[in-house]
């Protein structure tokens, strides 16, 4: 054998090279195997090769390579090998991964890489660059999950994947579109993904396409809007859309090579035919006429089976008529005679003075002809023009607008005749004869049984129901001593049947025994009397109805077998039907052939021809029948012998006849017209921004420039008094206040000087010297307005504003009169001209004004310090007094009195927390509000402590050191949304950037955005509609963010009233107990 190895280098024309289970090493395969430049087909397979020989790796022409069941654990193909390959098979080796140049080899059609070791890592990312790999096998490895490109080979017919640990397929597994095998088995974890038209009904809510390409769409954004700055010129397609034609683009690079190879062929046929006319020189063209190139182009046809050979060759007038696709020659006494339905060929020929024939070929087309009978008319007009080689046109004339020419032919006059003479080519549908039936109806369970009884008056019987089949009308007949129950339900049966069978064209009439119309007679035995035999009871009532038997049409080596179907109980079921298969059903007084629709023609054949065997071979009734089934259009009468099969009649009684015959009777077309309108544009725009510091200066200096005065006023008791200057800025959460506010009106004229004065006005720096300041300018001054702020704390009731309403307010109508606005405001949600007027020095206390003056101040209180979107926003707000309620973002204020003076002689002190991660700018303007509004006649001293520098006084007075929220990062990504229908559709808003808890509207669902977290809150008193709605909108918003901001994936989470946690409510300032809306306190 060695010797034989050796001898390779000189059988250069070897193509095919097998060496399959040969004990092959490394050392004993010739080195001069890669001389073998014709090699194709090489087999190593079954042998004990650690690596590939580098001599494989030389041969250019190799197309087929089989190293399977080796040890090989690598396979280093360097750049440029194997280019022509197109079968490789590794399989049963120890490979942990494919080289990444195997993208490279582009006409691989085949890889077999079955029972190694790979992984997701070992697979090239590449390898949909194979565009025509058709088969791939990687069963037995260590596979979780496939790369995406393995959805890109278009190709792919054959794909192997069973046996390894599969978790998820890429989504394109589904679009391939050539793939007909796909072998997934023995991968317990896998999770196959949803088709993309099921994903899509998924999305589809309540008539409401709830996918992301359609909202951007609505939304009037491109679908990559949202991850890429650069312009699109063209609408993005939804990701399927994009897929798909991903893929058929690679299928047309996959088909490139036969393309090239076609044009490349039309080319040098070109250039031969250019060639061949630059060798004949530039002759001298002659110009032919229109009648020398029908001459050229006449095909030379035998028409002498059609016409004559005497036909137009002598003077004379033939005419033909349309029968059965051909022309049939008529006798000249019916010249001049046309029927509507028919069609005609007329020649006429004439002898000119130069002896020379003229011809003249009309073709005549009736009114009511037959498609078949114009087209041959046409068609054989031109076949007579070729038969007698003339060269005249052929001139269509048609009925009622024949020329002057036509009719001179006929002495101008022609006889129109109604209907037709000849017979269509057509195959015509014959629609064959109704033949009646009667049946006695019987109930067995909840099935309605007909059985089959002679048609006469002595079938009936008055302890039954009858039906009659008469064709255009359906008779119930129902005997005097029948059940209402029974009748009831052959009424639903002839429903049934006029539904399915008579497509609602036959009429269903109800009779009695004591009420039988003549109709009813006549269609039972042609007479419209009553029968002169009385109607008796005549059926036993041990009657036993004939047996039901099913059998399976076969054929078998040279005959046909009809084996029987067993039957479970005796009842009949629709999956006992196969699809590919033929049975026949025999009910003794009826046999029924049902074919399947994938059933094969001679099987079809053979059905037919043992089903009139099968009813000539036993005794039975005269009515008994045959009848032919088809799968898919059964009749009801045939369906009525199996359980359950169609028992109910689909009908929406939710609609009128009235709604039907306006809007039509199919619900896909109705849903498709009436889709239900959403607005979820809210959810793609970008977050407000935040307000910088400048800008926030900027805008409480424009907010208090025109303000010349500001008086404030507390609800006490009944009253409405004035309130202390030192208590300006400091609000109670159970008190209501008002504000009068004087603002000065600048004529347009005095703009300019006015903007040129206001730098020197910001130095005064307080209200009251604003006020003075204004007061200066009075002479200037020719107009004002006056705003009345009502501000309501969240724990206050509407007395307060009754109150207003019914004294203040009026007092201040009659004397501001036209120049006054109202102005009603409750607690975190007052408009920024107002916050302005504070300068950012805003407290709010809980509990009511005059007891905490009175009683209060002798337990610790904290306060948060927070601005949400901007400094004009700025709150102070009292909090529950504990440490886990804490943000290294936020700075504090407690107020922590003593329960006895200490031993510096202090009865407490005010403590300013600075977070570590807190704004600089609220370090020195916390220590002034503690000063100013928190710290009460300056009775304890301010102490500024930074977080981590705290003493144990301060901990003992929020009840103990406990772990508290160190990250703020939340305020910059928190959005709010309302999902509501209050509009007449589902539609979504944001609320502003300053959102406060009230903010939650109890009859909607809200959705809320920290930044890694999207709540779904649900109101006490939403709609389940709502929800739904809601959560399907929140879908996508998820997946637009993860567009948007892929580097913060959000994870969707419901929370309902009442029970929100932690991560819920920091977004919230002052988070507290929920209010109780009216009409709820029971």
């Amino acid at each position: 054998m060695q010797e034989a190895l050796i001898q390779f280098s000189s059988m250069t024309s070897l193509r095919v090279l097998h060496m399959r289970n040969t004990h092959r090493t490394l050392d004993n395969i010739p080195p001069t195997l890669d001389d073998l430049d014709n090699l194709q087909d090489i087999d190593f397979s079954y042998n004990d090769l650690p690596e590939v020989p580098d001599c494989l790796f030389k041969l250019k022409n190799l197309r087929k390579l089989d190293i399977s069941h080796n040890k090989l654990t690598n396979l280093p193909i360097a750049e440029g090998r194997w280019e022509n390959l197109e079968t490789l098979n590794v399989s049963s080796n120890a490979l942990t991964a494919l080289p990444e140049q195997i993208v490279r080899m582009v006409k691989l059609q085949r890889l077999y890489a079955s029972d190694n070791q790979l992984t997701f890592q070992g697979i090239p990312g590449g390898i949909g660059k194979l565009v025509q790999l058709r088969v791939l096998h990687l069963s037995y490895n260590k596979l979780e999950l496939i790369p995406e490109g393995v959805s890109r080979c278009v190709r792919l017919q054959k794909l192997k994947l069973d046996n390894n640990k599969l978790i998820l397929l890429p989504e394109g597994i589904h679009l391939l579109p050539d793939l007909k095998e796909l072998d997934l088995h023995n991968n317990d974890d896998l999770v196959m993904p949803p088709k993309p038209n099921e994903r899509r009904k998924a999305l589809a809510f309540y008539n409401i396409d709830f996918t992301l390409a359609n909202q951007y769409k609505l939304a009037g954004q491109s679908p990559s809007s949202s991850v890429s700055s650069l312009p699109s010129s063209t609408t993005q397609k939804d990701p399927v859309a994009r897929k798909k034609e991903f893929l058929r683009r690679r299928k047309m690079q996959a088909d490139s090579q036969g393309a090239s190879k076609v044009i490349e062929g039309m080319s040098q046929v070109a250039g031969a035919a250019r060639e061949r006319l630059e060798n004949e020189g530039s002759g001298e063209i002659k110009i032919t006429s229109w009648k020398d190139k029908i001459e050229h182009e006449r095909p030379h046809l035998d028409y002498s089976d059609v016409f004559d050979k005497d036909v137009g060759q002598d003077e004379g007038l033939w005419m033909w008529e349309i029968e059965n696709f051909y022309p049939s020659l008529i006798h000249p006494s019916f010249y001049g005679h046309f029927y509507d339905a028919d069609c005609y060929l007329i020649l006429k020929v004439t002898k000119e003075d130069s002896g020379a024939l003229k011809h003249a070929i009309y073709y005549w087309i009736g009114e009511q002809a037959t498609l078949d009978k114009s087209m041959c008319a046409a068609v054989h007009a031109v076949n007579l023009r070729n038969h007698l080689c003339a060269s005249c046109r052929t001139i269509r004339e048609e009925m009622n607008e024949e020329s002057d020419e036509f009719l001179e032919l006929f002495g101008e006059e022609i006889t129109y005749i109604e209907g037709a003479r000849t017979a269509s080519g057509f195959y015509t549908v014959e629609k064959p004869e109704h033949v009646k039936r009667l049946y006695r109806a019987s109930v067995n369970g909840n099935a309605v049984e007909m059985e089959p009884v002679p048609l006469g008056p002595e079938s009936l019987d008055p302890r039954y129901v009858f039906l009659l089949d008469a064709g255009e009308t359906i008779w119930v007949w129902s005997g005097r001593k029948s059940r209402i129950t029974v009748a009831n339900k052959a009424r639903l049966f002839a429903v049934k049947m006029n539904k399915k069978d008579r497509k609602g064209s036959a009429e269903i009439e109800n009779c009695t025994e004591l009420k039988t119309p003549s109709e009813f007679w006549m269609a039972l035995y042609g007479k419209p009397g009553k029968p002169e035999d009385p109607i008796v009871e005549h059926v036993g009532d041990d009657c036993l109805k004939d047996g039901k038997r099913l059998y399976q049409v076969k054929i078998g080596m040279g005959f046909l077998e009809l084996p029987q179907v067993e039957l479970d109980h005796g009842l009949l079921h629709q999956n006992m039907l196969d699809t590919k298969c033929a049975y026949v059903l025999d009910c003794h007084s009826d046999i029924y052939l049902w074919l399947g629709k994938k059933a094969n023609r001679l099987l079809k054949m053979a059905g037919q021809k043992i089903v009139v065997e099968l009813h000539a071979m036993l005794e039975r009734p005269d009515y008994a029948c045959i009848s032919r089934e088809t799968e898919g259009e059964e009749s009801t009468m045939f369906r009525s012998k199996f359980q359950g099969w169609d028992d109910i009649v689909p009908f929406d009684f939710t609609r009128t006849a009235d709604s039907v015959q306006r809007r039509g009777a199919d619900l896909k077309v109705i849903m498709e017209r009436d889709k239900i309108k959403a607005d979820l544009s809210s959810l793609f725009l970008p977050r407000q921004s935040s307000m910088n510091e400048e800008e926030a200066n900027q805008v409480m200096e424009e907010c208090n420039e025109d303000l010349q005065l500001l008086e404030p006023f507390v609800l006490e008791g009944k009253k409405f008094v004035r309130l202390p200057q030192t208590e300006l800025g400091t609000f109670y959460t159970m008190d209501c206040y008002v504000f009068l506010c004087r603002y000065e009106v600048f004529p347009e004229d005095e703009e300019t000087d006015l903007e040129d004065e206001a730098g020197e006005d910001d130095e005064k720096g307080s209200r009251g010297e604003a006020g003075n300041r204004n007061g200066n300018k009075e002479e200037k001054q020719e107009d004002f307005k006056c705003v009345v702020y009502f501000w309501q704390g969240r724990d206050a009731n509407n007395m307060g504003w009754l109150h207003f309403t019914f004294s203040l307010q009026k007092k201040f109508e009659s004397l501001f009169k036209d120049k006054l606005e109202v102005v009603r405001m409750y607690q975190q949600q007052e408009n920024h001209k107002f916050l302005s007027h504070f300068h950012r020095k805003f407290v709010i206390r809980r509990g009511r004004r005059g007891l905490n003056l009175n009683l209060g101040g002798h337990w610790p209180e904290l306060f948060n310090m927070r601005a949400n979107g901007s400094s004009v926003c700025t709150r102070t707000i009292q909090i529950d007094c504990r440490a886990d309620q804490l943000n290294s973002a936020f700075c504090y204020i407690l107020r922590a009195p003593f329960r006895c003076v200490d031993a510096e002689g202090l009865k407490g002190k005010v403590y300013v927390w600075i977070g570590s991660k807190s704004n600089p700018i609220h370090h020195e303007l916390a220590e002034q509000v503690a000063k100013e509004l928190i710290n009460r006649n300056d009775e304890f001293p301010v102490v500024v402590v930074k977080e981590g520098e705290e003493d144990d006084t301060f901990w003992e007075c929020l009840g103990g050191k406990k772990k508290y929220d160190t990250d703020g990062d939340f305020l910059q990504h928190t959005r709010l949304f309302r999902c509501t229908n209050e509009k007449g559709f589902f539609a979504v808003s944001e609320k502003t950037v300053d959102f406060c808890q009230d903010d939650l509207d109890d009859a909607d669902i809200m959705i809320l955005d920290n930044g890694t977290l999207v709540f779904l809150w649900m109101g006490a008193h939403a709609s389940e509609v709502e929800l739904k709605l809601a959560y399907k909108a929140a879908q996508v918003y998820v997946a637009h963010m993860l567009m948007k901001q892929p580097d913060r994936p959000r994870k969707l989470v419901l929370s309902l009233k009442g029970r929100e946690s932690k991560r819920f409510t920091k977004c919230f300032q002052a988070w507290s107990k929920h209010k109780v809306p009216p009409g709820d306190e029971m």
